[in-house]
């Protein structure tokens, strides 16, 4: 029978095939983590680079849950929960490197912006450069319009045009948020279980978004704070441009099905199909004058498009489209 006393924070980590950035991580966690006591729960999705062996090996202390299918983010962050101590949970990344004592500097923000409930940082690039995909605004039908005729692109600095980047802010400041992304993302466990933790419908991205939302329903406010900040690399377990392509507009259409307006959610999901249909003519139109350079970025957007009846509806049952 263990009978330590239970951290105050559970790290939880989902692998897929990112060993030797899933080692970094939890080292630099190691490292930048001194004032809060914590554990480290990862759950692997049936690697096969040897992630769960090189774990074990350089990390006794933290729990490996060797899974041998792979449930996805969703799925999988549900069954680390259970078997989580502390009172807080900490959805980390496995592609991302803590810095600067950023989780003990996000845990001293939960405790001075409590009516939050959900909280996270600032993200940076390898290169230290602002990755600003640490939270987002909510979708709306305008931002999902605005998003399929390119005028985001076109205007990325754009409040009007761009809403949901937040343009114009570094994330420098103490501000709320409409969605804290699950690459950091701090949440009482308490609060966790009454949300009923992540929709299993699910498979890849979306699962914050729809979290968020149902959790600014019950009262929460979420923030981020510079003062948290990390590395995220971005994309260490989707590595084919076209199934992420497929992934987020299937979680796209998913979120306006289940949290857009009735009247909306026809119309919010045909800018999704509309989206992936104007870039695959773009950028094939492109690919022809410039095949060098755009020959590659067209063959996703047109293999996103070929494989739409995998991603049009939602996600179904959880399964991953792409």
């Amino acid at each position: 029978m263990d009978t330590a006393p239970a951290p105050e924070l559970s790290i939880l980590l989902i692998s897929w095939n990112t060993r030797q950035m899933t080692l970094d991580c939890i080292a630099s966690v190691y490292e930048q983590t001194h004032d809060t006591s914590f554990e480290i729960i990862v759950l692997d999705n049936a690697s096969s680079d040897g992630s769960v062996e090189a774990i074990r090996e350089q990390f006794p202390d933290v729990v490996v849950m060797a899974e041998t299918v792979n449930h996805g983010f969703s799925v999988g962050t549900n069954l680390q929960v259970p078997q989580a101590r502390g009172k807080k949970i900490l959805l980390l990344n496995t592609d991302t490197v803590v810095l600067d004592r950023a989780i003990d500097n996000l845990m001293a923000f939960s405790r001075r912006e409590p009516q939050a409930k959900i909280w996270g940082g600032r993200t940076l690039f390898g290169d230290r450069s602002l990755n600003p995909t640490s939270c987002y605004g909510r979708l709306t039908p305008w931002n999902q319009l605005s998003q399929a005729l390119g005028l985001t692109a076109l205007f990325p600095r754009s409040p009007f045009f761009n809403p949901r980047a937040y343009p114009g802010w570094l994330r420098d400041s103490e501000r709320r948020v409409d969605i804290v992304t699950g690459c950091l993302l701090l949440i009482d466990k308490s609060f966790w279980e009454e949300l009923g933790g992540f929709n299993a419908g699910y498979f890849m991205y979306g699962d914050d978004t729809d979290l968020c939302a149902r959790a600014i329903r019950l009262g929460a406010k979420p923030m981020i704070t510079p003062s948290a900040t990390i590395v995220h690399y971005g994309g260490g377990s989707t590595r084919s441009h076209t199934r992420k392509i497929c992934q987020i507009s299937a979680a796209h259409i998913a979120i306006i099905k289940q949290h857009y307006p009735w009247g909306w959610r026809n119309f919010g999901a045909a800018t999704i199909v509309a989206n992936v249909l104007i870039r695959r003519v773009g950028y094939g139109l492109a690919a022809r004058l410039r095949p060098s350079r755009f020959g590659e970025v067209a063959a996703n957007w047109r293999a996103a498009w070929a494989q739409r009846e995998e991603w049009r509806h939602g996600y179904p049952s959880g399964k991953a489209p792409g």
